[in-house]
C-alpha cells in the first residue's frame, strides 16, 4: 500500500532507551524468561510486543516480531506498508499473524488447506522523528491454536543477516542478540524443571537481579508506560554476558529537574540493597530549597558490587549530562567507595555520620561499660572542634576502656577523615551531614517499602511516594511565597533573610538568631591586618541538662567580608551560626554578606536559576538536545504557574500563544 507522506508525531522520547549503548555492548547473549502463554518454563522467550517499544530500524522490528512469533507458535506476514511518495522510504507498517483475514471467494475451491481464521493478532508501527520505529498498536490474542510450525516469515530477514546464519540454532541465538534492548529476565534460570523463584536467594545468581515470577515483566511494563506518559523520562537497563537482567536505572522528568537544581550534594541510600530487602533498591537523594528530601534517580541492582554501583553512577551521570556532584554521601562500603572514586573522582566522598552512629549499639552493645563508652564516643565525635582535640578524646576512650583492638572502632579511626565532623569543615553538605546529635536524613521511601515489599508492589508505591513528595514541595512553595514568617527578635539578620529564604530554611536560621542570646561574650584573640580572630563564649546544655560554657573561635576578615566559625555550621547546614552572627553584630555589620546567602535556599530559586540551558551551543541537528532545553524552559513556566490562580492563567495563556506561533512557522514552511 502506498500513501503520501504524513506528518509525524511530535511526542518523541529523547531518552529512555533500553539499549544502554554507552554502558554495555550490544552483543549480549539471549535472555531467559519464565513460561507464559502456555510455554514451558525456562524456555527462551521474547517479551511480548507492547505499545511504546522502539527499534533502530524496520528490519529490527520485523525480525523481533518474527522471533517472538516463533517462540509463541505462529507465522507472520506483512499486512500493510506505507511509503513516502517521493523517496519511496518506508514509514509505517502492520505486521499480523498469517491466519489473519479469510480466503477470497475465487480461492475457495483451491485444494490448499484453509489456514485463515480471521486472527486479530497484529502490531502497527511507524517511524518517529527520532528515526526509530515505534510500536503504536498491539493485539496479542489469537483465535486459533498455537504450536510448532515452519516459519516461512523468518526467510524474509535481511540478506546481510541470512549470510551470517549457519544453522537454525545459530539463527535463533544471533537473532535474539539483536534485541537485548527489548528482552529482560523474569527470574527463570533456564532449567525446565525449576519453578519461578518465590523466595529470593541472594547468593544464587550474584551477577543478575533475583526476581519473583512476573517482576521483570512488571518492570518492563512500568518503564514502557512511563516513557510514553512522562516527558523527559530516562531509563537504562544492563544485562550480563548471558543476557540476564542485571541492573536497572530510571529517572522521571520531575526528578531530572531536581538533579539540575539540587544535584550539588547527593546521598546514596542503599538501605534496601545492603539489608537484603525483597526490592534491591538504591535511591539517589538530594535536598531541595525547603530542606525536603528529593529523589534524583532509582536503581535496582544485582548486588553490592563495585561493578553494579559503577554502572548505576555512570547511568546517572549520563542522565545529568556529565555534571558531577560536589559532595557524595554514602554508608561505609568498599564497593561504593571504589565506584565513586572511578565515576566521581573530583567529588568529595564522605560517609554518613548518622549511619555510623546508628551502628553504635550493634557494634559496641556487648562491651563492658557500654553506657560510659557510648557517652565518651558521642562526646569525641560531636563536641571536639579541633583535630588535636578529637585525637586526644579518641585515644583517651580506647585506652581507658581497653578497646584498642576493637575491630569496628579501629576501622572507624582509619576512616576518620571521611566521617568525623572535625575533619570535614571545608566540605559543603547542604544540611545532609549530621554535625549534631539526633540529626539524620530519613530514607526517601521509608514509609513505602519494607523488607518483604515485592518489586511489583514497590513500582506502584513509587508513584504514590513521588506524588506525595511533589505535593509537599508545591505546598511549601505556595506557603513560602504567599506568607511572611513571624519575627521573634529585633535582629536585622532575621528580617533580612525572612524576605529571601523559604519558610523551613528560615526557621532553621531563625533558631540560630535566637541562640545568639546564649552567647554572652565576644572578644578579640588575635589581629593580623584586616583579619581578626574572635573568641565567642556560649552556654550549652549537655545530656543531663547541665549548663556548661564552650569557647568558639571565629575568623573575621573586614576587607573581604568573610566570617568563618570553627563549628563550620555554614558548610554543614548552609547558613551562618550564632557565633558568626555575634561577630558580625559585634563589628557593626547589619546585613549578612551576599556570599553567605545561598541561592538554593531562596523562595524564587527555581525562577532565578536556569540549569544548563546552553542556548549559545545548540546542536543544529540534535533533536534530543532541542527537546531537553525546551523541556527545562517549559518546566520553569510550570513551576511559576502553580503559585496562584493568576499565575496559572498567565502561564496557560503563554503556552497557548507559543503553540500558535510554532504552528505559524510550520504553515510558512509548507
Amino acid at each position: 500500500m502506498e500513501e503520501e507522506e504524513a506528518s509525524l508525531s511530535n511526542d518523541q522520547l529523547p531518552e529512555g532507551k533500553c539499549n544502554g549503548e554507552a554502558l554495555k555492548e550490544r552483543d549480549s547473549g539471549p535472555i531467559e524468561l519464565d513460561g507464559q502463554n502456555g510455554l514451558p518454563e525456562g524456555k527462551k522467550e521474547f517479551v511480548a510486543p507492547a505499545v511504546g517499544m522502539e527499534f533502530e530500524s524496520y528490519d529490527d522490528a520485523y525480525n523481533y516480531y518474527n522471533c517472538y512469533a516463533k517462540e509463541a507458535g505462529f507465522c507472520v506476514r506483512v499486512k500493510n506498508s506505507w511509503f513516502k511518495r517521493n523517496s519511496r522510504e518506508k514509514y509505517g507498517a502492520v505486521l499480523c499473524c498469517s491466519s489473519q483475514g479469510f480466503k477470497r471467494v475465487k480461492d475457495v475451491n483451491r485444494l490448499r488447506k484453509e489456514t485463515r481464521t480471521g486472527c486479530p493478532a497484529m502490531i502497527r508501527m511507524r517511524v518517529m522523528d527520532s528515526k526509530r520505529w515505534r510500536v503504536l498498536e498491539v493485539t496479542l490474542e489469537h483465535n486459533h491454536l498455537l504450536g510448532a510450525k515452519i516459519y516461512k516469515s523468518i526467510k524474509k530477514m535481511g540478506s546481510g543477516t541470512k549470510r551470517k546464519l549457519q544453522s537454525s540454532s545459530d539463527a535463533e541465538v544471533r537473532t535474539i542478540k539483536l534485541y537485548r534492548a527489548l528482552v529482560i529476565d523474569a527470574g527463570g534460570n533456564g532449567n525446565p524443571n525449576s519453578n519461578a523463584r518465590e523466595v529470593r536467594n541472594f547468593s544464587e545468581h550474584p551477577n543478575q537481579l533475583n526476581l519473583r515470577k512476573g517482576d521483570s515483566q512488571a518492570i518492563y511494563n512500568y518503564l514502557c508506560r512511563m516513557q510514553l506518559t512522562n516527558p523527559n523520562f530516562f531509563y537504562l537497563m544492563d544485562l550480563n554476558d548471558e543476557g540476564h537482567l542485571r541492573n536497572v536505572f530510571w529517572v522521571d522528568s520531575h526528578c531530572r529537574a531536581s538533579c539540575a537544581y539540587f544535584g550539588d550534594v547527593i546521598y546514596i541510600d542503599n538501605t534496601c540493597l545492603s539489608n537484603r530487602y525483597e526490592t534491591p533498591l538504591v535511591a539517589l537523594v538530594g535536598i531541595n530549597h525547603h530542606g525536603q528530601t528529593v529523589l534524583m534517580g532509582c536503581g535496582l541492582l544485582a548486588g553490592e558490587t563495585s561493578e553494579s554501583y559503577t554502572w548505576l553512577f555512570k547511568a546517572w551521570l549520563t542522565c545529568v549530562s556529565g555534571q558531577c556532584p560536589q559532595t557524595v554521601i554514602t554508608d561505609r562500603c568498599k564497593a561504593l567507595q571504589n565506584a565513586i572514586a572511578e565515576v566521581f573522582p573530583k567529588s568529595n566522598h564522605r560517609f554518613s555520620l548518622s549511619h555510623i552512629m546508628k551502628k553504635g549499639p550493634e557494634k559496641l552493645g556487648g562491651l563492658r561499660n557500654y553506657d560510659a563508652i557510648r557517652k565518651t564516643f558521642v562526646k569525641a565525635v560531636y563536641e571536639t572542634l579541633k583535630v588535636i582535640e578529637f585525637e586526644a578524646a579518641w585515644g583517651f576512650m580506647v585506652q581507658r576502656f581497653g578497646i584498642t583492638d576493637h575491630e569496628w572502632l579501629r576501622s572507624l579511626y582509619e576512616d576518620r577523615a571521611r566521617w568525623a565532623p572535625v575533619y570535614l569543615k571545608d566540605i559543603f553538605f547542604a544540611g545532609m551531614s549530621s554535625s549534631r546529635p539526633g540529626e539524620n536524613v530519613s530514607p526517601f521511601f521509608e514509609k513505602y517499602v519494607h523488607k518483604q515489599t515485592p518489586v511489583k508492589e514497590f513500582l506502584d508505591k513509587y508513584e504514590l511516594a513521588l506524588q506525595k513528595k511533589h505535593k509537599e514541595e508545591t505546598l511549601a512553595d505556595i506557603e513560602s511565597r504567599n506568607s511572611s514568617p513571624a519575627l521573634r527578635t529585633r535582629c536585622s539578620f532575621e528580617l533580612q533573610l525572612s524576605k529571601l529564604y523559604t519558610r523551613e530554611i528560615f526557621k532553621k536560621f531563625q533558631f540560630e538568631v535566637e541562640e545568639m542570646y546564649s552567647c554572652f561574650s565576644t572578644t578579640q584573640l588575635h589581629v593580623d591586618g584586616p583579619i581578626i580572630i574572635f573568641l565567642v563564649k556560649e552556654r550549652v546544655s549537655d545530656e543531663g541538662n547541665r549548663r556548661e560554657i564552650r569557647d568558639y573561635e571565629v575568623l573575621y576578615n573586614r576587607t573581604a567580608s568573610e566570617v568563618r566559625c570553627i563549628c563550620s555550621c555554614f558548610n554543614f547546614c548552609g547558613y551562618l551560626c550564632r557565633h558568626a552572627l555575634c561577630v558580625l553584630n559585634f563589628n557593626g555589620v547589619e546585613e549578612i554578606p551576599p556570599k553567605y546567602i545561598l541561592s538554593r535556599w531562596k523562595k524564587d530559586y527555581k525562577r532565578l536559576y536556569v540549569p544548563d540551558q546552553g542556548f549559545n551551543n545548540v546542536d543544529v541537528v540534535d533533536r534530543i538536545q532541542w527537546f531537553n532545553q525546551l523541556y527545562r524552559s517549559a518546566l520553569q513556566v510550570v513551576e511559576e504557574g502553580a503559585i496562584s490562580l493568576d499565575h496559572y492563567k498567565v502561564a496557560l495563556q503563554a503556552f497557548e500563544e507559543s503553540l500558535n506561533r510554532v504552528h505559524e512557522v510550520e504553515e510558512k514552511q509548507e
